[in-house]
C-alpha cells in the first residue's frame, strides 16, 4: 500500500483508534457490571481494530522514511514543520489526543480487571476454606462431606 505522504492516514486512523475508544468504554461498563458474555462478544473487534491501527501506522512510518524522517512517531513533528499543512497538524493532533483517552481508558479498564480477579479470587479462597484445602463439599444425599484427611485404619 503505497501512500503519497505520511498525513494520508491519519484521517483513517482517527477513525479506527475512536471505534477503539468506543469499544474500550462499552468494556468499561461492562466490567462494571462483571458481564463477561458481553466483554467475549467485544474482544475479537478490539483484536480486529487494533491489528488494522497498527498496518495503518506501518504505513505512515514507510512514508516518513520514504520523504527522509524517522520512521516512527517521533517522525511526524518534523515532516509536519516542512511538508505538512494546517490540516495534516489538526489531524496528528486529533490522533494523538484520541490515543491518550485509549490509554487512560486502558489504564482504567486494567484496574477494573484486577479489582474482578482480586473478588473472584477472594470467593475461591472462601470455598476452599482455611489452608486452601475445601472445608466441606456436598454428597451425592445432600450431607456435608469432609474432604479433609482420611484416617483410616489397617488392621492386620
Amino acid at each position: 500500500m503505497a501512500i503519497a505522504s505520511p498525513g494520508a492516514t491519519l484521517r483513517d486512523e482517527q477513525h479506527v483508534i475512536g471505534s477503539i475508544v468506543e469499544l474500550m468504554k462499552t468494556e468499561q461498563q461492562l466490567l462494571i457490571s462483571a458481564d463477561a458474555d458481553g466483554l467475549s462478544t467485544i474482544t475479537p473487534n478490539k483484536l480486529q481494530l487494533a491489528q488494522r491501527a497498527a498496518t495503518l501506522s506501518r504505513v505512515r512510518h514507510k512514508a516518513l522514511a520514504a520523504a527522509g524522517f524517522p520512521a516512527d512517531e517521533t517522525g511526524m513533528e518534523p515532516w509536519l514543520a516542512v511538508g505538512g499543512n494546517d490540516e495534516h497538524r489538526a489531524d496528528w493532533n486529533r490522533l494523538l489526543d484520541l490515543t491518550r483517552e485509549a490509554k487512560e481508558l486502558n489504564r482504567v479498564n486494567g484496574m477494573l480487571v484486577n479489582r474482578q480477579l482480586g473478588q473472584t479470587q477472594a470467593a475461591l479462597g472462601e470455598l476452599r476454606g482455611p489452608g486452601g484445602n475445601p472445608g466441606g463439599v456436598y454428597g451425592p444425599g445432600g450431607q456435608t462431606m469432609s474432604t479433609g484427611p482420611s484416617r483410616r485404619f489397617v488392621v492386620g
